[in-house]
């Protein structure tokens, strides 16, 4: 009877248990949620069903939802960062005076079995007003205009490397062997080239000479190369590859004058910024896909107000102007350094359980600083004996290169970051402040597990 009796107690008291309600706190009482889509958008101001409707995306529908938001006294609103489908519509509600947060999408996730597009907007809604929503990192309007241009641009670099390739792709077939004696098919000898077979020249010899002297091989030796087959097929597809190539030649140089121009719209504005000069860099290589027409150089020590960023090794024009398109000014939002780490995704994704680190992988996903980095920490790995090459083989030879090269770009974003936020000027370590440092640490984790164990001063005087 005893054992039946406290069955009975266990069971009343699970029961009165799971009777419990679990309260959590309001943190944004008038809040809004909304499901972004191609074609409409669900808001939800509450849980009821009269509280959520459907818009279209046209302009007025998208002031008619503000509208109604206004009308319920929403002043906070919360959606996923859905393709550019959110852009208009996020631009609608800040115009209006509301305070619109971006969420990435695996946040916002619904419980599994629960996907409908009424039921997501008020899921969205329910999270955002218990505050458990945190927006996404937005550049300012003047560093989106820039990198507008920037990816419009690095696009048209990709279109143009297709072609590049088409063309290679074309004279193989035509028996022009120009890619084995020249080492860039769209160099000045190979362009000279590709333009005279095109307007219709054969002759191997009068092709040859079409060589710049800076070209390794001899008239004679590109001669052997340039005896085609005849086809016409692949020469009338060769000649509209030349041509598709010559016309992306031209919009990258008119993007790079509208880039130039606006740089120096932006810094025109800002006494502060303009005031700073700097000397050129005669040692910093120039890419071929680096823009001919403005000095980098000044223009991004002028737009970071004094700060070289280029004073770091193996850091190129394309990622200073990478940093300047995709996060500009907007790098101040970032507390610390190891916060701007975590959004590029170059820190360790931890995961402990039970006191073990199951895993300390980067985390997936990427974006086009956190490639810009990662290329230039590439190339610091092929310099030598500098402060950071030295570090970069150090972690190679422990872990790996593809390791190194994660780890040095998370050092660069560190070294930017401390650059731009805390004006510290780049100075690189020398073998004796790396082993002061190396000192210091060895002596801080002495001093860590020292207070864990609760050692006395008088139990560290022992003999080996």
């Amino acid at each position: 009877m005893s054992k039946i009796h406290s069955l009975r107690v266990f069971f009343k008291s699970k029961d009165v248990f799971m009777r419990k309600k679990v309260s959590m706190e309001v943190i944004n009482p008038c809040a809004a949620g909304i499901d972004v889509g191609s074609r409409s958008h669900y808001a939800a101001i509450g849980q009821g069903e009269s509280d959520v409707r459907e818009f279209g995306v046209y302009n007025e529908n998208l002031l008619s939802l503000a509208e109604w938001f206004l009308e319920n006294g929403i002043k906070t609103v919360a959606m996923e960062s859905t393709g550019t489908y959110w852009q208009s519509l996020y631009a609608t509600l800040q115009s209006v005076g509301l305070e619109v947060i971006l969420c990435n999408g695996k946040f916002t996730k619904n419980i599994k079995g629960k996907k409908t597009d009424v039921q997501d907007c008020q899921w969205i809604q329910k999270l955002h007003t218990l505050g458990l929503l945190s927006g996404s990192f937005l550049p300012d309007e003047a560093t989106e205009q820039l990198r507008t241009y920037c990816r419009h641009r690095t696009n048209l670099l990709e279109q143009s490397a297709g072609t590049t390739k088409k063309m290679q792709k074309y004279l193989r077939l035509l028996n022009l062997r120009l890619d084995v004696v020249v080492k860039d098919v769209v160099g000045l000898s190979g362009l000279a080239i590709i333009d005279a077979i095109c307007k219709g020249e054969t002759n191997p010899e009068k092709l040859a000479a079409y060589r710049h002297g800076n070209c390794k091989k001899s008239e004679q030796e590109i001669a052997k190369a340039l005896q085609w087959n005849g086809r016409k097929d692949y020469l009338f597809a060769l000649n509209h590859e030349y041509q598709m190539y010559q016309n992306l030649q031209s919009k990258i140089t008119e993007c790079d004058i509208e880039l130039e121009k606006l740089l120096n719209e932006q810094i025109g504005q800002d006494d502060n910024k303009k005031q700073h000069v700097i000397d050129k860099k005669v040692y910093k290589k120039i890419n071929k896909n680096t823009p001919k027409n403005m000095d980098i150089n000044l223009l991004s020590y002028q737009y970071f107000e004094g700060v070289d960023l280029l004073a770091i090794e193996g850091v190129s024009y394309s990622t200073v102007l990478t940093l300047m398109s995709e996060v500009g000014s907007g790098i101040h939002k970032f507390e610390s350094a190891k916060q701007f780490s975590s959004w590029l995704r170059l820190s360790p994704n931890n995961k402990i359980s039970g006191g073990k680190v199951l895993s300390n992988k980067i985390p997936k996903g990427s974006n086009r600083l956190k490639i810009a980095l990662r290329n230039a920490a590439n190339a610091i790995g092929n310099l030598k004996d500098t402060a950071l090459s030295n570090f970069f083989k150090r972690i190679a030879f422990r872990k790996g290169r593809v390791s190194a090269i994660s780890a040095t770009a998370r050092k660069l974003a560190v070294i930017i970051w401390n650059m731009l936020v805390k004006k510290v000027p780049y100075k690189a370590e020398t073998p004796y402040e790396f082993i002061d440092q190396k000192r210091k640490r060895k002596v801080q984790e002495m001093k860590k597990l020292i207070a864990k164990f609760d050692i006395k001063t008088d139990e560290l005087n022992f003999q080996l």
